[in-house]
């Protein structure tokens, strides 16, 4: 398509463009100021989760049994995800541990029939963002800067946002990379 015929042959045509242009650029400052926490609402935090398939208490586990995150979670310090573990790796001391509570019944069957338990996501981001674990333990930072007093829990709920806002001010407060091809694959 030729230029000309965006350029009318008269000045409308130009004005036109002009007004576009105009518009675009006042909806990307708009988008930007938007981003910057100006008028964004923020997460209303703790958010409950629907009820877990089978109960299962962080405190038990890392509080009373003095497990440490990456125990369960290995995958926290190796990769992207932290990794929730297989049912098989329960029942290693669930074998005896417990094994008459109902719920660990419900995870005897499942590992008898090969099923995983569909656990309810607690932490989430959306799929376009990038969240690597490792590379944040490798800085430094620790499970409860992130996902709250986890170990102090017997039932988890969202208590730490995981807004743009709070990852992007985490990154600027730490001196960490905040540009936004860190987080998001842009162009996609």
């Amino acid at each position: 398509m030729r230029w000309d015929f965006w350029r009318a042959k008269n000045r409308g045509g130009r004005f036109w463009l002009g007004s576009l242009l105009l518009v675009g650029l006042f909806l990307c400052a708009f988008a930007l100021t938007q981003e910057s926490g100006s008028g964004q609402q923020e997460e209303k935090l703790p958010q409950s989760v629907a009820p877990q398939p089978v109960t299962f208490s962080h405190k038990t586990h890392a509080t009373d049994v003095g497990l440490p995150c990456n125990f369960c979670h290995s995958g926290v310090d190796k990769g992207d995800d932290a990794t929730i573990p297989s049912v098989d790796f329960c029942m290693k001391c669930h074998k005896t541990v417990k094994a008459d509570s109902p719920e660990i019944a419900k995870l005897r069957e499942a590992s008898e029939k090969g099923k995983p338990i569909a656990w309810v996501p607690v932490y989430t981001v959306p799929d376009f963002v990038f969240f690597g674990h490792s590379t944040h333990t490798k800085a430094g930072l620790k499970c409860v800067e992130c996902h709250g007093p986890v170990e102090t829990r017997d039932v988890l709920q969202k208590e730490v946002s995981t807004s743009m806002n709070f990852c992007r001010d985490c990154h600027q407060k730490r001196g960490a990379r905040a540009d936004c091809a860190t987080c998001h694959q842009l162009g996609h």
